[in-house]
């Protein structure tokens, strides 16, 4: 008896042999995949914008200004799993791991309202049960060639001197290069000529209440000629994608389904789009959804042996924010 997940690879495989547009949805665990003919994605209630694809009209006019509060998990709790995991890199479990924790939020905008006013370069909205503002690419598919652009490493860009501080930072160094070499080693299971294009640069990301610097790099390989056969093989084996779990990626896994406190769902999972020719792709982070009448907002980010709980707390607060200008 087939999966869900292995139907769900074999649709996207044909429907990429056969050039028949679509949009791909897989949740963190790898259990809930949706895969939509791209014409019938607003009929669904499923909403994107993939840089300059999209399926929907701006309708929101003027309105007032955000009113935009969190109320995040008390420090006291974040340090009994940040502890959990520290004692984990020490036993040589793992020596990175994204530790996420969900956010109670209140605002004056809607799920619509957010993704149709929100500046990123990925966004998604799912029947009003989530919205998402991703400024992370998961992977790029173009004439063979496989890219991803990991994220890791943020800092408010107020601060004097963030970029210089954040691009000595022995922490963030660390982390974005193990990142950096997960995805390499990720890519090489799927393409050949695997190379690290562009190495540490920053990215400007305008949050309603402050703008934060986030540090990217590019990593790019080269696909077998039969590619768009195997789009669901090719992003399946990729998943969970190492910017959002951590290295080595079984183990890390693991304690993270017994450090975290709460079912991640389609946060941290992918989207994506594939219109007959390309593919473009997101990390679903940046991530409302709505449980029992609430939003909640969930985030994170990685811990390595070099963290420090305080500073790991205030990046998962500061990564709590809606783009809206």
């Amino acid at each position: 008896m087939t999966t869900k997940l292995e139907n769900f690879i074999d649709t996207m495989n044909k429907m990429g042999e056969q050039r028949i547009p679509f949009l791909f949805i897989i949740d963190y665990e790898m259990n809930m995949p949706v895969i939509l003919p791209l014409d019938e994605t607003a009929k669904a209630g499923v909403f994107f914008s993939v840089r300059k694809l999209r399926n929907f009209k701006k309708s929101v006019s003027e309105r007032n200004s955000l009113h935009f509060t969190k109320n995040p998990v008390d420090f006291s709790t974040y340090l009994e799993a940040f502890e959990t995991v520290m004692k984990q890199i020490r036993l040589g479990n793992t020596f990175l791991l994204n530790l996420t924790f969900p956010t109670g939020i209140e605002t004056n905008r809607s799920l619509r309202n957010i993704f149709e006013e929100s500046d990123a370069p990925y966004r998604l909205l799912y029947r009003d049960g989530f919205v998402l503002f991703s400024p992370e690419c998961f992977v790029r598919i173009l004439e063979g060639v496989i890219t991803s652009y990991p994220m890791k490493g943020t800092i408010d860009a107020s601060i004097p001197g963030a970029a210089g501080i954040i691009g000595s930072d022995k922490k963030e160094n660390a982390e974005h290069a193990t990142i950096v070499d997960l995805i390499r080693n990720d890519l090489s299971m799927v393409a050949n000529q695997v190379e690290v294009k562009k190495y540490r640069y920053l990215e400007e990301v305008v949050a309603h209440d402050k703008t934060l610097l986030q540090v990217s790099s590019e990593i790019s390989g080269i696909l077998p000629e039969d590619y768009r056969s195997n789009l669901g093989t090719i992003i399946c084996r990729l998943l969970p994608a190492g910017s959002i779990s951590g290295a080595p990626k079984p183990s890390t896994l693991k304690i993270i389904r017994k450090v975290e406190s709460y079912q991640r769902g389609y946060y941290t999972g992918v989207f994506g789009v594939f219109d007959g020719t390309s593919l473009d792709s997101a990390v679903m982070i940046r991530y409302i959804e709505r449980l029992d009448g609430k939003l909640i907002y969930k985030s994170g980010g990685g811990i390595t042996m070099n963290s420090e709980a305080h500073k790991e707390y205030q990046e998962l607060i500061d990564k709590v924010y809606v783009p809206i200008h």
